[in-house]
This record gives structure tokens, sequence and C-alpha cells, in this order.
């Protein structure tokens, strides 16, 4: 995205050639997400809220995109069974999965799961990509996964061997799975402008969830939102439906997607800190330990050599 599209300013400029700030801008991004995904139980249907989250979010994508589709359309078109793919994965589904989810676990929980995405993005890339990840990759993602372990067990280990994870704990695994899938996916993403290509993939997402909104509907689980509701489905269409996804892509695009995948588990501990301030849970020495070990683990992993990764 260093085309017409790219931030004109300075500041701007610096943000967006750095990795490191916009990925841990989406991460922000993502565990907030998590908290709002626990809210909007009862306010507006799982569904509903997919749907409408890519109706509300093309808003700002097109008219974000508008200079670039011109030029990028014959590629989006050529290549829209891929855009199609993606959308419906990695937007629709995942999103559709994590909102059910939300019903059945909690929000630590919801971003306690995300933090198997960078190993499963590192495996797949290994598996479908051939690109092969470094000692210290490997090291780091191990590190910051123990940091998730540390999450999880909330210090102690005996809690960690006795989890038990409930059907919503299984769905946002799926979803964990769908997620790095798309994030592999990006390596192979046509020639155009992020924002272009974002647009192509929301649009599919909002025509491939209509059907799940319709089910919804027929099926008697939709619930109209209130107050609340239309407040969780502006943040989820400005942030993670159209800020977060730039960002992210962006980051993937610079160091790569094994790289960017090491990332995720910092919403776990940006989860629990909002947790905290959000929610008021308490905050322990164990939330600490994680996040040392997650920050650690990013350090190491960012030591490898980027030529891994291109």
């Amino acid at each position: 995205m260093t085309d017409a599209t790219a931030p004109r300013t300075g500041l701007m400029q610096s943000v967006w050639a750095s990795p490191i700030l916009l990925l841990v801008i989406t991460t922000l991004i993502w565990a907030a997400h998590s908290i709002v995904g626990r809210l909007a139980v009862g306010q507006i249907g799982p569904m509903t809220l997919t749907c409408l989250r890519w109706g509300v979010a093309l808003i700002p994508i097109l008219i974000a995109a508008r200079p670039s589709l011109r030029k990028d359309w014959p590629a989006l078109r050529e290549r829209w069974v891929y855009l199609t793919v993606m959308g419906a994965a990695g937007y629709t589904v995942f999103v559709a999965l994590f909102y059910v989810a939300a019903h059945y676990t909690s929000a630590l929980n919801l971003s306690i799961i995300q933090g198997a995405i960078p190993a499963l993005v590192l495996i797949g890339a290994r598996v479908f990509l051939g690109v092969r990840f470094t000692a210290l990759q490997g090291l780091g993602a191990v590190i910051t996964m123990l940091g998730v372990g540390v999450i999880a067990a909330q210090g102690d280990l005996a809690r960690l061997a006795a989890l038990a994870f409930n059907r919503g704990d299984v769905m946002m695994v799926l979803a964990a799975v769908l997620y790095a899938g798309y994030t592999i996916g990006l390596r192979q993403r046509p020639k155009v402008s992020g924002v272009s290509m974002l647009a192509g993939m929301a649009l599919a997402a909002f025509v491939t969830s209509l059907p799940l909104m319709i089910w919804e509907i027929m099926s008697g689980g939709f619930v109209w939102p209130n107050w609340r509701g239309l407040l969780v489905l502006a943040f989820v269409a400005l942030g993670p439906a159209f800020i977060a996804q730039l960002t992210y892509m962006r980051g993937v695009e610079l160091i790569g997607p094994g790289r960017a995948g090491v990332f995720v588990n910092l919403v776990p501990v940006f989860g629990a800190i909002m947790a905290v301030v959000i929610l008021g849970e308490p905050f322990g020495t164990y939330h600490v330990l994680a996040l040392l070990l997650v920050v650690g683990g990013i350090v190491i992993a960012q030591r490898s050599s980027a030529g891994a990764q291109h």
C-alpha cells in the first residue's frame, strides 16, 4: 500500500512504514473486539451483527478506496474467486463464529484462543507455501505461547491442566484456523493497493453474510439492536472491520505472515489489561509475567532474518 492511497503526512507515513506499530494497533483493536463481542450478547443478534458490520464498514472503505479502485478494478475482477473465498473465510465465517462463541465463553477465552493463530500460521505457511521459519522465530513463537499459557492458567499450572473447553471455545478454535488461513492467503494477494483489496473482500463478506442474517431472522433468533447494540455495531464496523484490517494487511505486507502472526499473542495480554480497566477484573502478577513473555517472544522473533519471510 505504497501507492496513492498511502498516508501523506509525515507522522502517518512514519506509522505506515512501521510494521511493529501497525501490528500493535491491530492487536489493541482486536483485544477490544473480544470485550465488545461479549458486551454484544443480548444487544444485537450475532449474524445480524456480522452482516451489518460489513454493510456499515463498506461506506468508509469504499470512500477510502475510491481513488485506487478505478485503476485496480481489472485486477480485482480477474481474482474475484480469490477475493470471495478470502472475504467469506477471513471475514464472514470467522466473525460469525466469533460472535456466536461470545454467547458461550468469556471475553478472556476469546482473546486467549486467538493466541493459537501464530503457531497455525507458521505451520500453514510451511505446509502450503514452503516458507521455512528460523530457529529464532520458532523460539519467539514458543515463548509468546508460554505467555498465552500463563494467561490461560492464571498463574496456576493445575488450573491449566484442568482447563475444559466448551462449545464456545471450540468455535473460537475453528475461527482461529480460518484466520490463520486468511493470513497465509494474503501472500497470494493481487498486486493492488491494500484499501482496494479490503474493499473487494468487504463486499464479498457483506454478500456472503446476508444469508446468515436472513437465516437468523427466519429462525427467530433476530434481536433488534438497542442503543448499546448500535454502539457495538459502530465500533466493530469502524475498528476491526476497517482500521484493523488495513493495519494488519500492511503489517503482513511489510514483514510476512509468520512474523506478523506472532503479534497476535498480544491480544490476550491487551485483552486482560482492558478487562481490568473496563470490566474491573483484578490484575495479578501472572498478567505481568505473561506480558513479559509475549513481548519478549516478539522481540526474539523480530531478530530473525527478514529474508526468511520474503
